[in-house]
């Protein structure tokens, strides 16, 4: 006999346990699956282990700049891979042990570990077992895309999973693709030492941002030593003794890049093929997302997606938005949607880039009228103190409504600024309120309201 649940679970992301936790404080009767690792993507493999190792590479590099500030440091800086591993593996560790404990000794919460697989619209198979529920939520998130590219087979390759495992300086990292996991790795990896090449197919990295951004982190990533290869359409792969080449007929450089180990980082794709998905009539799209509505339904009545497998945002934050909207309908009574959700999100280089709403690419395509503002970091008194002064901010204003349309900030503590421009725009505010307040000095933020009386209308 299969066990009555009042709601299932698949999958311990961002959005699951949370689900869980107000579903059993609610005296609804829980199951939750989860076939490997506690906590998603983003406690073992992402955001947690990458942003880790980030700040561990950014040690190494302001070790030797030591100099520019006045500070000595005798002999060379030596990164140790093995206590760089072992520091990002602690970290993560606590984050992933902690979501399990947590959901274990939740009450009216049920774990269960293995594979799920639905049977019908309300039933669902994890080994022996089988759990039932009027209501089944799908949190199973995503892994790292490898498309059958020409000699792929043949040769040893990691991801943004199996580089979690590596404790030793890659000589020679080829890394394929040029997007927000390719950059943050690549210049990890060049500050540990590693000798570093990254082949993008398109004709700049970032392709999703404007061109001035991608130019602007080209720059920063090459001032650093790194190897951009660019318009690489042929991309193929082989053996040549140790070393793995990469074939990458690029405008410029040599057609091959010749390397010690290779990086795929080409996207992601859901975990979604393998869910018996088909016996539960859920639709997906062609690359395996699973439709939703605004609500975050699928094509079955009772069967919710959340985080990356529905195709919605691919973030933590969305992923955890996710849970917070289905949640508001289901316990609040309150219809929140995710057309309320503003997009946003960070590119964790140094330095880094914050991102929030339309870029200036969308506003001149909308057509509508607009005003633009932008200043470099190297004109922010907080920035050239702290000697990081690369990049420059960017925003965008509706010039009838003068609401902000969009934000990047590139430089020192863009991730973080982001944010005071990002709320103006959850409050459909006019540009003004920001402009007319008082920040604090010596920030980054105080530029922001210096900017906005910079306006220009957008040629």
């Amino acid at each position: 006999m299969p066990t009555q649940f009042d709601a299932i679970i698949i999958g311990t992301g961002q959005a699951g346990p949370s689900l869980a936790a107000r579903l059993a404080n609610a005296g609804r009767k829980v199951a939750i699956v989860e076939r490997k690792l506690f906590g998603g993507t983003c406690v073992n493999t992402g955001c947690i282990p990458t942003k880790t190792m980030v700040a561990s590479a950014y040690a190494a590099h302001m070790a030797r700049r030591a100099a520019d500030f006045g500070v000595g440091i005798e002999g060379a800086v030596r990164v140790d891979m093995r206590r760089v591993k072992a520091r990002k593996d602690e970290i993560s560790g606590k984050s992933r042990t902690g979501v399990e404990s947590w959901l274990k000794n939740l009450p009216n919460c049920t774990v269960y570990e293995g594979h799920a697989r639905f049977e019908s619209p309300t039933m669902v198979a994890v080994g022996d077992a089988r759990l039932t529920a009027p209501r089944i939520f799908i949190n199973v998130g995503g892994r790292a895309l490898v498309p059958d590219m020409p000699g792929i087979a043949e040769v040893p390759f990691l991801t943004n999973s199996s580089m979690m495992r590596v404790d030793f300086l890659p000589r020679h990292l080829v890394i394929v693709g040029g997007s927000y996991i390719g950059l943050e790795f690549g210049q990890m990896f060049r500050r540990f030492g590693s000798e570093v090449t990254i082949v993008e197919k398109a004709p700049r990295l970032i392709a999703r941002e404007d061109e001035d951004i991608s130019a602007c982190i080209k720059d920063i990533l090459e001032a650093e030593g790194i190897h951009i290869r660019l318009n690489a359409e042929c991309v193929a792969f082989s053996k040549r003794g140790d070393e793995i080449v990469a074939r990458a007929q690029c405008d410029e450089g040599p057609p091959d890049v010749v390397g010690s180990h290779l990086l795929m980082a080409v996207g992601r794709r859901p975990n979604t093929s393998d869910l018996g998905l088909e016996n539960a009539g859920v639709l997906t799209d062609d690359r395996g997302y699973i439709a939703v509505d605004d609500q975050l339904q699928t094509s079955t009545q009772g069967i919710w997606a959340l985080g990356d497998c529905n195709g919605k945002g691919g973030f933590t934050h969305t992923s955890y938005n996710d849970f917070e909207i289905v949640a508001a309908n289901l316990l609040d009574h309150d219809p929140r949607r995710v057309s309320d959700r503003i997009k946003a999100y960070a590119l964790y280089i140094d330095p880094p880039l914050g991102r929030a709403g339309m870029t200036e690419a969308q506003v001149r395509q909308s057509g509508r009228k607009a005003l633009l503002a932008t200043r470099p970091m190297t004109k922010v008194g907080r920035a050239v103190e702290k000697g990081e002064s690369q990049g420059f901010m960017k925003i965008l204003v509706d010039a009838e409504t003068r609401q902000i349309l969009g934000a990047a900030i590139l430089g020192v503590g863009g991730d973080e600024v982001i944010h005071s421009i990002l709320d103006v725009m959850y409050a459909k505010a006019p540009y003004t309120v920001i402009q007319r307040a008082v920040h604090i000095h010596p920030t980054v933020s105080e530029l922001v309201p210096t900017m906005l009386g910079d306006l220009k209308p957008l040629g």
